[in-house]
């Protein structure tokens, strides 16, 4: 998928279910978004379709059952969303973004050497 389409925070919620366990039928779905939401069943039916109308979703029929299946991965999805992120609110400069959550949030010293394992892990890759 070489342009990623916009996916609202409802639409996020949808995805993360289909990501978690997919194949999933419709009716999984509307049932933990009804119980974790207080949204209707058609308004996550109509969430379903427009993902599915944003192509990031597909789906296969069996019988009368709908199953969906993500049409792109929850790490490519995360990675570009981002990196996106990172482009548009802090130019590009990932250390400004670390430095302005720092900065407001503070990190837990476990938080700190989780940071660390991840970077040493990097830093032979560039």
């Amino acid at each position: 998928m070489e342009k990623l389409p916009k996916i609202s925070e409802a639409e996020y919620e949808v995805m993360k279910i289909v990501w978690e366990g997919s194949p999933v039928s419709t009716n999984e779905i509307t049932d933990r978004l009804v119980s974790d939401t207080d949204w209707s069943p058609k308004t996550i039916q109509t969430l379903i379709r427009r993902l599915v109308a944003k192509g990031v979703l597909s789906y296969e029929k069996q019988g009368r059952m709908f199953f969906y299946t993500p049409a792109v991965k929850e790490e490519e999805y995360l990675r570009r969303k981002s990196s996106s992120f990172v482009d548009r609110y802090f130019h590009g400069d990932f250390a400004a973004l670390v430095s302005a959550y720092l900065d407001s949030e503070g990190l837990k010293k476990s938080d700190v050497e989780a940071l660390k394992g991840i970077l040493a892990e990097h830093e032979g890759k560039n």
